[in-house]
């Protein structure tokens, strides 16, 4: 399936114009969501469209969530340039999600990267979708060189800049946070909200427990585990013994604790000022609460990615292009392969110095 019918219709689109700027147009695809974006490279983000794909029942199928990325690109692309009010030839640069994720997905998004860039006949950048996360929380937060965790759907772990690269200090060693929250979601028959992920659902009842549960809490080392987790609460909730407030208050408690836990260490052994929480479950208020005082213990500053940008998002694909292309990164076409298991360690991040 051929993502792209309308290139040639989007050389006629309106523009509000700002012949002074030079944009990346970046596109995210690695898992649910499919994302543009488009940014100055003065860190101006003009534009930030997604749309999502909500699976009938069960967690994320890969091949359906491609072929929902595949049926809306036209469309989210439009909106993105018309809300920047900028034309297809005014990019100068075309960023993408070269990984992780599912493989699906992400060769998805990289096909409409590949042909917006030759059709466009510009650079082509591949973004670790990892980085990408904590370079949006520094721009919209104004951080420099914080302890982050990024906790999402896929990912969990707590990093920080050292030596060209982002060190991880602490992750988890099978399910992500944001993971085990929808799973848990699931099997308690919480339904999704337009525009909210499950683990939304878990919050608001989390609100109304008032018992703490003993539920597993493993760290080992730097490192955590939440499949124990979620696997107790679970037959918890199957057992019919507790409330659903009660668990959900407790699978957040516990797995809060363990993440802030690690976090914590890290901003110990680094003595870095400044605590970024970036990705799809930065949105909850008790997580945000919980980094807040371990980072005020340790006199550093907390900060928290916008809500707009904490989900997947094509805005941090187009900023960190921007980054990545500004001093010499760019991607050949024959190289422009997608890579599932691309670690952020592995990453050159030559713009911080």
């Amino acid at each position: 399936m051929y993502p792209l019918k309308n290139v040639e219709s989007m050389k006629n689109m309106p523009k509000k114009q700002r012949k002074d700027k030079t944009y990346c147009l970046g596109i995210e695809s690695t898992a649910d969501d499919f994302g543009v974006g488009i940014a100055s490279f003065t860190g101006e983000i003009l534009a930030n469209k997604s749309d999502s794909y909500i699976p009938a029942e069960g967690g994320i199928h890969p091949r359906e969530a491609a072929r929902h990325h595949a049926e809306v690109a036209d469309k989210v692309l439009n909106d993105a340039l018309s809300a920047a009010g900028v034309k297809p030839r005014d990019l100068s640069v075309i960023a993408f999600s070269q990984g992780p994720g599912l493989g699906p997905c992400l060769r998805t998004g990289a096909t409409v990267a590949r042909a917006l860039a030759s059709y466009l006949n510009i650079p082509l950048v591949g973004v670790n979708h990892s980085v990408a996360h904590i370079e949006i929380g520094k721009l919209k937060t104004g951080v420099v060189d914080p302890v982050t965790l990024y906790a999402s759907g896929g990912n969990t772990m707590v990093t920080a800049f050292e030596s060209g690269r982002y060190r991880v200090f602490g992750e988890t060693l099978d399910i992500a946070l944001g993971n085990c929250l929808d799973v848990f979601a699931r099997e308690a028959g919480l339904k999704h909200k337009k525009g909210l992920p499950l683990g939304a659902a878990v919050e608001r009842l989390a609100t109304e427990g008032k018992n703490l549960v003993s539920l597993p809490y493993v760290v080992k080392g730097m490192d955590l585990s939440l499949s124990g987790l979620l696997t107790a609460t679970t037959a918890l909730l199957h057992r019919g013994s507790c409330r659903l407030e009660d668990l959900c208050y407790s699978l957040q408690e516990n797995a809060f604790s363990m993440v802030t836990e690690v976090t914590e260490r890290a901003l110990a052994h680094t003595e870095k000022e400044e605590v970024l929480l970036t990705g799809g479950v930065a949105a909850n208020k008790r997580l945000q609460s919980m980094l807040s005082v371990i980072a005020q213990e340790h006199d550093a500053r907390f900060n928290v990615v916008p809500l707009e940008f904490a989900t997947d998002n094509g805005a941090m694909i187009a900023w960190t292009g921007v980054l990545a292309y500004r001093h010499g990164l760019v991607t050949p076409l024959e190289e422009s392969f997608v890579k599932l298991r691309w670690r952020v360690d592995k990453v050159d991040v030559p713009w911080i110095q």
